[in-house]
């Protein structure tokens, strides 16, 4: 660990990108869900399988964000407490729909029905809006006393909680989803900056076209 790493202050930009990923995702989610004929069980177990993972990786950074950052910002920016509240509160309600919305997949990724498809797109629409204001409220209220308070070692802790549920054959496509929201002239920089050589090059002869082939089976040819 460096002197650097010790000190408070850290570059908290990384949480944006996160974000407008979550975003695209639970905005996309409710229209492929509803997208799905009637009956069409296979497709809906396409579609299900995509929803049940979008929804690990919010339970799961949700679940980083709940055991390494509120009570670090509570202990060291009391002023902020209010608003730590407020996000404790967010993704308690986030809990429950997610709960919810696990709870109806299984019946219509069984019998594709527009009758079972109702309830989880219905959810889907619900942690949507939830999420739109939850997201900015972060980011407004959040983020920028993180960037005073906490070490760059600390907030780095966040994303090696996020990596470590990835499953190894899983982080290329993930990685292709996280390219989507990143601005096309941006890409090559974010990448630089964030993966290592070796990374870069499994993306350039494999993750690219398996990515694409992935997306095109979740979103339609």
């Amino acid at each position: 660990m460096t002197t650097l790493d010790a000190r408070p202050g850290c570059d908290t930009s990384d949480m944006l990108t996160i974000h407008a990923l979550f975003r695209r995702a639970f905005a996309d989610a409710p229209g492929l869900v509803r997208g799905v004929a009637d009956g069409d069980a296979e497709r809906a177990r396409i579609v299900g399988s995509h929803v049940r993972e979008v929804a690990g990786a919010l339970h799961t950074h949700h679940s980083g964000e709940d055991e390494l950052l509120w009570d670090t910002l509570e202990q060291r920016a009391p002023a902020c407490a209010l608003h730590v509240g407020l996000m404790r509160a967010q993704h308690q309600q986030t809990a429950v729909l997610l709960d919810a919305l696990l709870a109806d997949l299984p019946a219509w990724e069984s019998s594709g029905a527009a009758t079972d498809a109702a309830p989880v797109a219905d959810t889907l629409d619900a942690l949507g809006d939830l999420l739109q204001a939850h997201l900015g409220q972060e980011e407004a209220d959040i983020l920028p006393t993180a960037a005073t308070v906490m070490t760059q070692r600390e907030w780095g802790a966040l994303h090696e909680h996020g990596m470590a549920s990835i499953p190894r054959d899983r982080m290329l496509l993930q990685l292709g989803w996280i390219l989507e929201v990143v601005a096309p002239d941006e890409r090559a920089g974010w990448m630089r900056t964030n993966l290592p050589a070796p990374a870069r090059v499994m993306w350039r002869i494999v993750g690219r076209r398996q990515f694409a082939a992935h997306r095109a089976r979740v979103y339609g040819a």
